[in-house]
């Protein structure tokens, strides 16, 4: 037996009795691309924290690893919460660069102001796309979309934390 998304308001997903709620395309796509953006800052704040140099290195090398850890564990949770609505994350290299929002990282060393505003606007990429899809989620799923809500949160803070170096 299954009841339909139009059944409890909701027209795009289905729930059976066996799985529960299934996500639907648009809402796999949506979770896909944060997870996306997740991964790859999980990806570039490593090369950032790998490859500074200059003033106040040591506390940005350790705020870079909580911002690694953050991305981490946030993509840990997307993906998960995927796989617990029958989606399939992809992870994989070719499908994260295709289809993540971050632009690239420079290669090399990189000077510890640069790296700031580096960092900084990649934060704000991942909000802004968490943002950018937060509504098509919360329309179908609203539990994804309070995951949505933490990354935003997260990642808005830390933004702020890593901006402030340039404000002492």
């Amino acid at each position: 037996m299954s009841v339909t998304s139009t059944q409890r308001g909701n027209t795009h997903a289905t729930e059976s009795l066996g799985f529960g709620f299934v996500a639907s395309p648009e809402l796999s796509s949506n979770l896909q691309l944060v997870l996306s953006d997740l991964v790859e800052l999980h990806l570039q704040g490593k090369q950032a924290h790998w490859n500074i140099v200059g003033s106040n290195f040591r506390d940005l090398h350790l705020l870079f690893d909580e911002i690694v850890d953050a991305a981490r564990e946030a993509s840990d949770t997307v993906a998960e919460r995927m796989r617990a609505l029958r989606a399939v994350p992809d992870g994989r290299s070719e499908t994260v660069s295709a289809t993540s929002s971050l632009p690239k990282m420079p290669a090399g060393e990189i000077d510890t102001h640069e790296a700031v505003e580096l960092i900084r606007g990649r934060l704000i990429a991942v909000a802004t796309r968490a943002r950018a899809v937060h509504d098509a989620v919360d329309a179908e799923d609203p539990t994804s979309a309070d995951l949505l809500h933490e990354i935003i949160g997260t990642t808005e803070k830390l933004a702020w934390l890593v901006g402030a170096e340039h404000h002492a």
